[in-house]
């Protein structure tokens, strides 16, 4: 069962196994220095803190580990060994899994952006089913998106999710691309996009070309 102590207790160990206080993964992740600090843990009202998504995505992103190896993390515990497959197996599920270039063929998505019709293959994810219900996966195909994100990495997505400036998107024009960007600025009629590779130039869209946009929430590398 995921808690609020296994979860920081996988970001620490996961700072340890790079020489990083959790200060230092923080600041290393492009994060504020005391986002992981334990006094931001529980509120002044004794509340308890959770990293948000976004905050351990960017983590996995700056020390190139995976998904799984921050599972094992949770389930390490103070003993330091890993779970076991059947103590996994309840925290995965299967979501729709596509490949970018399919991607922008139509049928696949509704008018939301959420998945529908047939093609759509499955790849299991590591969350409580009561928890982002309409997430799905997207496959990086080429090198598009370097160095960030390499052929073969998969993407879950959270359509319908608020984003947020700096928040990396996947965005489906009407004209059928799909492309994953950094949201730059977002006004009422149009959206900067900002480009994952120094060699491919930034854009920018007015809204009324923009099919759907949707927040990356994880990536598996």
């Amino acid at each position: 069962m995921l808690s609020h102590e296994k979860i920081w207790g996988a970001i620490d160990r996961l700072a340890e196994q790079h020489q990083l206080t959790a200060s230092g993964l923080a600041r290393r992740a492009g994060l504020d220095p005391t986002s992981f600090n334990k006094s931001k843990r529980t509120g002044p009202d004794g509340r308890q803190r959770w990293p948000s998504t976004e905050s351990i995505s960017k983590v996995l992103d700056a020390t190139g580990a995976s998904i799984d190896q921050f599972m094992s993390f949770i389930g390490a515990g103070s003993s330091g060994r890993g779970m076991s497959e059947s103590s996994i197996a309840p925290q995965a599920r299967d979501i729709p899994l596509l490949g970018f270039a399919q991607a922008g063929a139509g049928g696949f998505f509704d008018d939301g952006g959420f998945p529908a019709g047939q093609g759509w293959d499955v790849v299991e994810f590591p969350a409580s089913p009561s928890r982002n219900a309409n997430v799905y996966a997207l496959e990086v195909q080429g090198d598009s998106m370097m160095p960030l994100y390499r052929d073969g990495d998969v993407l879950i997505v959270e359509p319908g999710a608020q984003v947020r400036r700096g928040d990396r998107v996947v965005v489906k024009t009407r004209d059928g691309e799909v492309m994953a960007k950094i949201l730059g600025r977002h006004s009422a009629r149009s959206i900067e996009l900002l480009s994952l590779n120094p060699e491919h130039a930034n854009r920018s869209l007015d809204l009324t070309d923009v099919d759907w946009m949707a927040r990356i929430i994880w990536a598996s590398q």
